[in-house]
C-alpha cells in the first residue's frame, strides 16, 4: 500500500514558502521531496505540495495512494466537504483534481501536524536553505 504525506508551509503568510513530502510503500521510503516555491501562503502551499506528490507518486506508476495532510482545509475541501472559495486556490484544486483522476483509488485524511513531522521537516530545510 502506498502513502503520501505531505506539507506546505509560509513564514508569515503570506511569505517565503515551501513543500514537503514523502512517498512511503508499506513503511518503506520509496521518495521524497523538498522545494523552495516562493512567495505564498500556506494554503497555496499545502496545495502545491499534494499536487507536487501525486506527481511523484504517478511517476512511481501508483494507481493506489493513500494522502495524509495536516491541513484540514485542504483535506475537506478536496474530500468535497468545503467549498474552495479563494480563486488562487480554485485554480490548484482542480490542478488536484485533474490529476486526481489518473489513480484508480485515491483518498485524504487529515493528520495531526505531529504525525506529519517527517514532511515538515523537509519544508522547513527549503525554507531554511532559502531564506
Amino acid at each position: 500500500m502506498y502513502k503520501l504525506f505531505t506539507d506546505g508551509g509560509a513564514r508569515n503568510n503570506p511569505g517565503p514558502a515551501a513543500i514537503g513530502g514523502i512517498l512511503y510503500k508499506d513503511k518503506e521510503v520509496v521518495d521524497e521531496f523538498t522545494q523552495y516555491i516562493g512567495e505564498a501562503t500556506n494554503n497555496k502551499a499545502e496545495y502545491e505540495a499534494i499536487l507536487y506528490g501525486l506527481k511523484l507518486a504517478l511517476r512511481y506508476k501508483v494507481k493506489d495512494l493513500d494522502c495524509y495532510l495536516d491541513s484540514e482545509l485542504v483535506v475537506q475541501q478536496l474530500n468535497r466537504k468545503y467549498k474552495v472559495k479563494d480563486k488562487d486556490l480554485a485554480k490548484l484544486f482542480v490542478k488536484v483534481w485533474n490529476t486526481m483522476q489518473e489513480f484508480k483509488k485515491i483518498t485524504f485524511s487529515h493528520v495531526a501536524r505531529e504525525d506529519n513531522k517527517e514532511a515538515d521537516k523537509l519544508v522547513n530545510k527549503a525554507l531554511d536553505q532559502n531564506i
